[in-house]
């Protein structure tokens, strides 16, 4: 089983995780805004060196690749193809909502079967980045920008018991809080351990991507806002 070290900076969780044969044995997490770029290198540097191990020990490098943070992204996605360049290793990314979905099966221990799970990523006003998967990990419905409203999600309400979770969620719960089949992961945040299972299997099936060429999945265009320090507009 390989060597894995995982990079979650797509929200505002910075999160890096190493796991060796497919259990997380060592992690660190900040949800500090804006920490990113200072805590990825010193993060990754200390998960490596807890497990006794070194860079070039690394299979793989396993990097969030989005929807999310345009910031956060550049920071994790530049950080994992550096460290793999540098060792010659492989470089794996899985899509943040997925790896989401992936957590909060888990946190609903083992009465997943059911259910939906429906990760939001918020986009800012009333959007988010979302998409559903089962328990199993299926996609049943792929990764979009939506906006949202009390109509967001009512035909997969009508037979299904979805459960949202992320920051994109408070603009849903009040909307959707009266429907009965809609469940709330209050308490949830994204993790680079959440993305094990999934790295692993993109790994066997040595779905890597290329290490110079490799560029996040923003899902939309970066906007720029207009500058607030005088003489920079």
């Amino acid at each position: 089983m390989p060597r894995l070290l995982l990079i979650e900076t797509a929200t505002r969780v910075c999160s890096v995780a190493l796991s060796v044969d497919g259990k997380v044995i060592a992690i660190k997490e900040s949800d500090v805004k804006n920490s990113h770029a200072s805590l990825v290198t010193p993060f990754s540097e200390q998960v490596i060196n807890e497990a006794g191990l070194t860079f070039d020990n690394i299979d793989a490098f396993v990097v969030s690749k989005g929807p999310g943070s345009y910031t956060g992204l550049r920071i994790g996605v530049s950080s994992a193809k550096g460290f793999a360049y540098a060792t010659g290793s492989k470089l794996i990314a899985v899509n943040t909502l997925q790896s989401m979905a992936a957590g909060m099966a888990e946190k609903i221990d083992g009465n997943a079967e059911d259910m939906l799970f429906c990760p939001m990523i918020d986009a800012r006003r009333m959007e988010v980045y979302a998409a559903v998967y089962n328990a199993a990990g299926k996609e049943i419905k792929p990764t979009e920008a939506v906006i949202v409203d009390e109509n967001s999600f009512a035909l997969l309400l009508e037979n299904n018991r979805v459960v949202f979770a992320g920051d994109g969620m408070e603009k849903c719960k009040p909307l959707l809080s009266q429907n009965k089949n809609a469940l709330f992961l209050d308490d949830f945040s994204p993790s680079a351990a959440y993305m094990v299972h999934i790295a692993e299997k993109l790994y066997k099936e040595v779905n890597l991507e290329d290490v110079a060429y490799f560029e996040p999945f923003y899902l939309k265009d970066f906007v720029a806002g207009i500058p607030k320090v005088k003489g920079l507009r």
